[in-house]
């Protein structure tokens, strides 16, 4: 095949990459065992139960049976296969049944809508260190910031390295990694604001117009339309008992150094800008600002020199 570089490469991926191998007449292992094992039990009653019943009444126990061992063989619903569904329904009877009630905890009176009683939240993060590690219990995370890459404006040989490249990043990950890509309001209020305050600050007239010119047609912007912006953030995650921290973060150190070789910006998130991220995904649809600074779980909150 001639090689175009301005031809972008395609290779056919089938679709049912995750279906089992048939082995016999169209049927998989699972399937098969199921009805050899219905086989059994049926010829097992037909041996015990064939001297002392007549035939009609032993069609009419064979069959019944035969049809559920059916159904559950080739049956599936909602993409699952009804063994796995019987088996998830046995797991769940058989397991506890607890009703962990959350107890509510009154709202502070300096709180808007004192008086209220609200359910206390669980995070699964139990603590952020300085170095951006976040602690979930059982594991460690860190987190990645990367920008995105147009591959549609690259050339045919250009999409193929970007692809390359990325399927290295991939066929070299030993853990559970998460992407998580977002589209986030852009706060232009508040960055109009900043560009106004700085504005009164400059000594030249029409440097200091042009500044406020910026600011309103911000201001403008934000009013007349609701500009998105869109975050890339991969979270690597390490289970290994001591040193874990780390290990982490030599993970997230390769990750953003082999997504920047695609030519994307990346960083590995601190302590701070990850906190920031995570208190502005609790509320993706509000305008959020990951530049100022916020206290990290269990640091101590100071105000006019107490602590609190």
């Amino acid at each position: 095949m001639r090689n175009d570089p301005d031809v972008a490469p395609t290779a056919r991926i089938p679709a049912d990459v995750d279906t089992p191998d048939k082995i016999v007449y169209g049927l998989t292992v699972r399937q098969v065992a199921i009805l050899a094992v219905a086989a059994a039990l049926g010829y097992g009653v037909v041996r015990g139960l064939g001297p002392l019943l007549p035939p009609p009444a032993l069609i009419a126990v064979l069959v019944p049976f035969g049809g559920a061992a059916i159904v559950l063989a080739l049956g599936r619903r909602d993409g699952r296969s009804l063994d796995a569904w019987l088996l998830s329904a046995i797991r769940h009877s058989r397991g506890p049944k607890q009703h962990a009630a959350v107890a509510a905890r009154p709202v502070p009176g300096w709180a808007p809508g004192a008086g209220m009683a609200v359910p206390q939240l669980r995070l699964p993060a139990h603590a952020i260190a300085e170095s951006g590690v976040i602690d979930t219990g059982d594991q460690a995370v860190a987190l990645v910031a990367a920008t995105t890459v147009n591959i549609g404006l690259r050339s045919g040989d250009e999409q193929a390295v970007l692809v390359e490249a990325y399927g290295r990043w991939l066929n070299s990950l030993t853990g559970p990694v998460q992407l998580v890509v977002s589209a986030q309001r852009v706060d232009l209020s508040g960055q109009a604001q900043r560009v106004a305050d700085r504005a009164a600050g400059i000594a030249d007239p029409q440097l200091a117009d042009a500044a406020y010119d910026y600011a309103a047609f911000l201001d403008q912007l934000a009013e007349q339309r609701d500009p998105l912006w869109r975050t890339v953030t991969i979270a690597v995650v390490s289970t290994a008992g001591q040193g874990r921290d780390a290990d982490v973060l030599r993970r997230a150190d390769h990750t953003a150094s082999a997504l920047a070789a695609l030519g994307t910006q990346t960083v590995v998130l601190d302590g701070a800008t990850a906190t920031a991220v995570l208190t502005c995904a609790t509320d993706p649809y509000a305008p959020g600002d990951v530049t100022w600074p916020r206290a990290r779980p269990g640091a101590p909150v100071t105000v006019q020199g107490a602590a609190t």
